[in-house]
């Protein structure tokens, strides 16, 4: 049995829980809120940090140094926060689903996460490459969503 299926988030080694980011970029993109109704929209404008190629962090050991808003994930803010992607591996478990067969640990593939449309890569613009007053015109809904559970 693998590791996820027999471990709570809360359970998982340092690594595992690390194994466990399908590398989507997701996260990572520029969320705007509504001043008015408060809702969240999410944005193709990514962080200063993520590569729009790998849709990996640049620095990730440093991270929340260079972008202090940057959210280090726990079981806890998985289960709290409402804009993590409908298709994180960590919402998944900490919903009870299990992994996406596209997620690298299931296909043995990352490129999967490509081929279901998950990744946001080559899909997003650098946030200091986005003048900050344009950002609402980059409003996206793709990272939403979800693909079938096979192709």
């Amino acid at each position: 049995m693998a590791f996820w299926e027999e471990k709570t988030l809360e359970q998982m080694s340092k690594a595992e829980w690390e194994a466990l980011c399908d590398g989507c970029g997701r996260c990572c993109l520029i969320k705007l809120e509504d001043e008015d109704t408060g809702t969240l929209i999410t944005s193709d404008v990514r962080c200063k940090l993520l590569d729009g190629n790998t849709c990996r962090c640049t620095d990730y050991p440093n991270r929340q140094k260079i972008v202090p808003d940057c959210i280090k994930l726990t079981p806890e803010k998985v289960r709290e926060i409402p804009w993590i992607p409908v298709t994180c591996a960590y919402r998944r478990l900490a919903e009870g689903k299990g992994l996406a067969w596209w997620h690298p640990l299931v296909s043995g593939d990352p490129q999967t996460v490509i081929d279901a449309g998950v990744s946001a890569s080559g899909r997003t613009f650098l946030e200091t490459e986005v003048d900050p007053g344009r950002w609402e015109e980059h409003a996206v809904d793709w990272p939403e969503w979800e693909p079938p559970e096979h192709l």
